[in-house]
This record gives structure tokens, sequence and C-alpha cells, in this order.
């Protein structure tokens, strides 16, 4: 098992590139938005840093009915799990190449926790919709040891107390025990490379039609995560914003550059800090 013997994840960028050797071959899914995104020329190249998507069980009664969805395998895509993907992850890679000096891939991987270690082979690892997510209890304790092994995981685009109960019920089998806090702007992971005081709502791309920024009424932007015991950020939530679509939609001048610079810069830092803490 990749990391089994380790206290957290090593960071360092040429231990990352020699376990590109163990980890799963790139694929790609159908999702609910893109079916037929064109890959980048340089797919193949391998690298130090892939941006890691979640694969999840999807909870029964969920979004149905939303533009291709419906397949009723997650494992095969056309979940929730495949929203704004591949797009926002690899314009996000694009972005995490200009702004920094890591060695980007720039073609996602989509994790499944149930392929046996592998997800131990990803030390930054992003999930959308978590307001629709199930995750089996088997799930839960390979996300768990993969988190007290240093690994971080980010949520993103869940809104209001349905999404935020829906989300509780799977995280509380990752950390029954652990609590969410909200995150205070000292908190280094908001000064890692950029200062973020100045955080506000991101918007979905519904923007792009109604000018609104929120998608429930009362639902004001939070950054909430949880802690281990060294006090390292594990888990980082992103409540209320949609930070998958900053990075999706920004190369329409449709939507404003101020929401992807922020979602952008808010990604980075949480990389920079999985790599460093």
């Amino acid at each position: 098992m990749a990391f089994s013997k380790a206290p957290k994840i090593l960071i360092a960028l040429g231990v990352l590139g020699v376990l590109c050797a163990f980890q799963q071959p790139f694929r790609q899914y159908p999702g609910i938005e893109y079916d037929d995104f064109p890959l980048p020329p340089d797919w193949q190249q391998k690298a130090e840093w892939t941006f890691a998507r979640l694969m999840y069980p999807q909870a029964r009664g969920g979004f149905r009915g939303y533009g291709r969805w419906g397949s009723g395998d997650w494992r095969r895509g056309l979940s929730m799990w495949t929203q704004d993907y591949p797009r926002a992850d690899r314009h996000f890679s694009q972005a995490v190449r200009r702004l920094t000096r890591i060695q980007v891939r720039s073609v996602e991987q989509p994790v499944n926790l149930d392929d046996g270690d592998d997800v131990f082979n990803w030390p930054w690892l992003y999930a959308v919709q978590v307001g629709h997510w199930d995750l089996t209890d088997q799930q839960a304790k390979k996300l768990r040891d993969y988190l007290l092994r240093g690994g971080f995981f980010m949520c993103d685009d869940f809104w209001g107390d349905v999404d935020w109960d829906t989300f509780l019920r799977s995280m509380k089998r990752v950390f029954p025990d652990r609590p969410i806090v909200d995150l205070e702007d000292s908190a280094a992971i908001f000064h890692t490379v950029f200062d973020l005081d100045d955080r506000y709502q991101v918007p979905g791309a519904r923007y792009l039609s109604t000018g609104v920024t929120w998608k429930c009424e009362n639902c004001p932007a939070s950054w909430r995560g949880i802690y281990d015991d060294q006090g390292r950020l594990m888990v980082a939530m992103s409540a209320n914003s949609d930070l998958g679509d900053s990075w999706e939609w920004a190369d329409d001048p449709r939507y404003l550059e101020k929401f992807s610079a922020l979602g952008i810069r808010i990604g980075v830092n949480y990389i920079i800090y999985a790599m460093t803490h």
C-alpha cells in the first residue's frame, strides 16, 4: 500500500514523480455536462501533480433529470460527481501551471475509493456536489485513513441546509468525533501563496443568466474545515460557493474575472498547503 507506513503523505516533488509508476492510468468518463471534451495534446505526459477528482455513489432521491444524468451506475460517469468535469479540472490545471512552478498534468484523474489503495497515490483530492454524495462505510473508512496519513480533501458546491445535512451524513462516517470548524482569516491555508482575507461568494454558471451569486436565499459563503491532532487542516469545505464553476467558466467573458480570480487563488493555496503541511 502506498504510504502505509508513513504518518503523512510524502509531498516532496521528486518523490511524487516516482509515484507515477504506481498510479492508476488516466481514464475518462462521460459527464452530465460534457462527454466529448477534447484531450490536450500533452495528455500522456507524466507530471508531479494531478487534479484528482473523487468519484462517489449518489444519495437516493438526489438531483435527477439534470443534463444527461441517469446512468444508474456512478462508476461509469453520468452522475453528480461529474459536475463541471472535465472542463473545470483542465482549466484549473492550466492555471496552476501558470501561477506556480509545479509540474502539472494537463488532464485530471477520477479516483474511486473502491480501487484498492489507489487513493493513497493522490495527495490532493477534490469533490463537487457533496450535498448529493452517499459514501459506504468502507469508502468512509478508506477516506479517513487517507486523510490521517496526510491526504487533503477539498469539497465544493453544496448549498443550504438540505445539502449540508446530506454532506454531514457521509462526513460523520469519515470522522464521527472530529469537529467541523469555521476557518479563521488567519488560517495558514489562506496565506500559503496568496493572502485571502477578503473572500466572497463565488457563483455558479446560473450567474451568467440571472446575475445572482447564490443558489438559495440566506445562504452566505462559508469556509469550514476539519483539523488533525497536529493542527493540520485535512478537509476544506467551500459551502454556498461554486469554485468549480469559477474554474470551468474562467475563459468565458460573461463570467466576471473577480470570481474566477478568487476561485483559482483559493485552489492554488489549498494545493500548496496540502503539499507543505
